[in-house]
């Protein structure tokens, strides 16, 4: 006797879904990138950022070039995984111009971060000076943050088993890197994406200003919309969408 199975409503998925537009030209971007290095391995020492370099032979690129670099398949591997998974549903939510900018400002806030820290008159940040920088962990915390901020009980499954809220999973991720990273120049950098993502997303242009100053709007007109139809009885004129 044949048996045929009852379609099943449960779906499972992983990660955010199709990649959107600027995430997929950044992951592209970084692996060309990547490929150029390795058969030009020369590279790294020009495209990284370097405070010396910058300071003293003015080679003002580094601050957007070293995001694009990558020192190992494990690296970057990591990196863009972790920009599909959280980038995408921000920049669906953003916007691709927005989240671009976004991404930028993280990105080279951070290398500036890095800069100023090796100028501190310290000796954790003596050798950071001539030491170059590369990756794009400054941009992809900055992203982390934003997540966490927009998102912060979504829950995220921790080593792929254990499901915890967003907001933890993003401080996790940070003490993590903070004793898995040696010295302090990963740190500075991390730092930076996550300071300047903050103060750019407090900044009024659109982000998470917008957004809240958006669901206000949008919770306020809905209590005046129940008001008006209890004591109306009748149709209300509220029921168009907030912009």
């Amino acid at each position: 006797m044949t048996r045929y199975s009852r379609p099943s409503t449960l779906a499972y998925s992983f990660g955010p879904g199709p990649v959107t537009p600027a995430v997929k030209w950044i992951i592209w971007a970084n692996v060309a990138a990547f490929v150029a290095t390795v058969v030009y391995p020369h590279l790294l020492d020009l495209l990284a950022v370097v405070p010396s370099d910058v300071i003293e032979r003015y080679r003002l690129w580094q601050p957007i070039t070293y995001m694009f670099m990558h020192k190992g398949v494990t690296h970057i591997l990591f990196n863009m995984l972790g920009l599909w998974m959280f980038g995408v549903e921000l920049e669906r939510l953003w916007g691709t111009n927005f989240f671009l900018r976004y991404y930028a400002v993280t990105g080279i806030g951070a290398a500036i971060t890095t800069i100023l820290v090796s100028l501190l008159p310290f000796a954790i940040t003596a050798g950071m000076y001539t030491v170059g920088t590369v990756g794009a962990s400054g941009a992809l915390f900055g992203i982390l943050l934003a997540f966490a901020l927009y998102y912060p009980d979504r829950p995220i499954l921790m080593a792929l088993i254990f499901p915890i809220p967003a907001k933890y999973f993003v401080i996790i991720i940070g003490a993590l890197s903070y004793f898995s990273s040696p010295g302090g120049i990963a740190h500075a950098a991390h730092l930076g994406g996550v300071v300047f993502g903050y103060l750019y997303l407090r900044g009024g242009r659109g982000g998470l200003t917008a957004e809240i100053k958006y669901r206000y709007l949008k919770w306020k007109m809905n209590r005046l919309r129940r008001k008006f139809d209890v004591y109306s009885g009748g149709r209300s004129d509220w029921d168009r969408k907030v912009h």
